[in-house]
């Protein structure tokens, strides 16, 4: 992922929607000196800020890391998908094109053995996730309310609550999760 395009793009997604620096990080809980830095290319985010940032923003993380497409077909090519990959041990590849005007994402996740994801802030009223477990398990907590998914599970479940994403199995988990903004 090209850190100096993401940094553009967050900065444009804040100008567009008006906010300063300080406004972004109230909303986002990330610090103002790390959205400066983010913003010039300094710095590479975790998913997590990375997540933080796109809620704090209204929108989603694949709108932040890649350029939006003309409405029609579109295909990504495993190698045109973005994939933000965190120091924890896992990763999360953007499997949906940003089309102008629609907030929705499509990814796939995968937890390395015995990995938590982090709590991710509540998205806006309104907003639903959709999740189904290819393999292993996948402890989906949602407002501190812990749910067991194991393969071949799926759930829904309103995106303006807190939501943590762990692993709590020795081996790898991998699931897919839409989103509507």
């Amino acid at each position: 992922m090209d850190v100096e395009a993401l940094g553009g793009r967050v900065r444009a997604e804040r100008r567009r929607r008006g906010l300063t620096l300080d406004a972004l990080a109230g909303a986002s809980g990330v610090s103002r000196s790390m959205l400066s830095e983010i913003e010039r290319g300094g710095r590479m985010p975790t998913v997590l800020v990375l997540d933080r940032i796109a809620t704090g923003l209204g929108t989603s993380i694949a709108r932040l890391m890649q350029d939006e497409r003309p409405v029609g077909t579109t295909v990504l090519r495993h190698h045109e998908q973005e994939v933000a990959r965190d120091p924890a041990g896992w990763e999360r590849r953007v499997l949906s094109p940003v089309l102008p005007g629609v907030e929705f994402e499509f990814m796939r996740t995968t937890l390395g053995a015995h990995v938590d994801a982090g709590v991710f802030l509540p998205h806006g009223a309104g907003s639903l996730e959709y999740i189904g477990i290819e393999r292993g398990t996948l402890r989906l907590t949602l407002d501190d309310e812990p749910l067991e998914l194991h393969a071949g599970d799926s759930a829904s479940y309103a995106g303006d609550r807190r939501h943590a994403f762990a692993n709590p199995g020795s081996e790898p988990c991998v699931y897919y999760l839409a989103m509507r903004l």
